[in-house]
Parts: C-alpha cells; sequence; structure tokens
C-alpha cells in the first residue's frame, strides 16, 4: 500500500474527550447523499473520540501544513481541547468541531455506520457542511509526505 498516493487529513471529534489525528485512510462514498469514510484503528483514541461524539470533522491538508500533519501524528502533544491551543482552527457551524485553518477543504460529517475492518473501524459519515480553500495538496506515499506539484501545464490553466 506505500506505492498507492493518498491525501493527507487531519480528522478531529469533540466527544467527552476532544481530539485530532492524522489520517489518510478517508475517502468519498456518495454525492447524493454526500458521504465520506475514514479508517481508524480500534485501539486509537480517535476511535473512542467519534463513538462518543456521534460524528468528526475532516481537515484536507495542503502542502504547506505538513508541520500540522506531523503534529497530530505525534503522540507528545497535550490531551484534550488543549492540543488545538498551538495550531490555527475554527468551530465547524454545526458542530463545534475543530477544524484547520489554511486547508484545502472542511467537512463536518455526523455518524451514520461503523463497520469491523480488521483491526481497524470504518466509520461511514454523513456530510452536514463541507467548504474548501485554495491551494496544492499534501500527499503521502512510500512512507514520506510530499507537496503535490502540478505540470506546468496544470499551472497555468
Amino acid at each position: 500500500m506505500a506505492r498507492f498516493t493518498t491525501g493527507i487529513t487531519v480528522l478531529t471529534a469533540r466527544g467527552a474527550q476532544a481530539h485530532g489525528m492524522t489520517a489518510n485512510a478517508f475517502t468519498s462514498v456518495s454525492l447524493d447523499p454526500p458521504m465520506v469514510l475514514c479508517c481508524v484503528a480500534r485501539t486509537a483514541r480517535m476511535h473512542q473520540t467519534i463513538l462518543d461524539a456521534r460524528g468528526f470533522g475532516v481537515s484536507v491538508l495542503g502542502g504547506e501544513q505538513e508541520g500540522l500533519a506531523r503534529y497530530f501524528a505525534s503522540r507528545g502533544r497535550p490531551e484534550g481541547m488543549a492540543q488545538f491551543d498551538q495550531v490555527d482552527w475554527f468551530p465547524g457551524r454545526h458542530t463545534g468541531v475543530p477544524l484547520l485553518t489554511g486547508s484545502l477543504a472542511w467537512l463536518e460529517c455526523d455518524l451514520q455506520e461503523v463497520y469491523e475492518g480488521g483491526d481497524h473501524s470504518i466509520f461511514l459519515g454523513l456530510v452536514r457542511e463541507a467548504s474548501c480553500g485554495t491551494g496544492e495538496a499534501l500527499l503521502f506515499l512510500g512512507g514520506r509526505m510530499h507537496r503535490y506539484d502540478p505540470p506546468p501545464a496544470a499551472r497555468s490553466a
């Protein structure tokens, strides 16, 4: 799977203990109704947080946000809402879930279904709100983060 390029997101939830987590196991499922899914290890703190909150937020990271991806992947950051004190964020309009400023896109999702998938759960979310920013994507390939570098023809389009 290291040869499959994915985007990088930060998942957030506000349950009894707010939490954020870097994730690349995220995809669109349906346009009508708008639905997405994310996969989270059942041993991850985020797993219980999404279950408690009955929803989650998604910030799709841009090429300039590698530092945020690394921050939300680290185990040394504060717990709860204190982990958001060191980053720029705004509350989602419907749920108050933290969404990261400067991202390429933001989604607020209600949890619709939870499916078992090996050592992970697959969280299916109904998108309540979506908006987008501008910029190029932050990608994950070969165990490393990369900035998307569009071909010259795409840059002038």
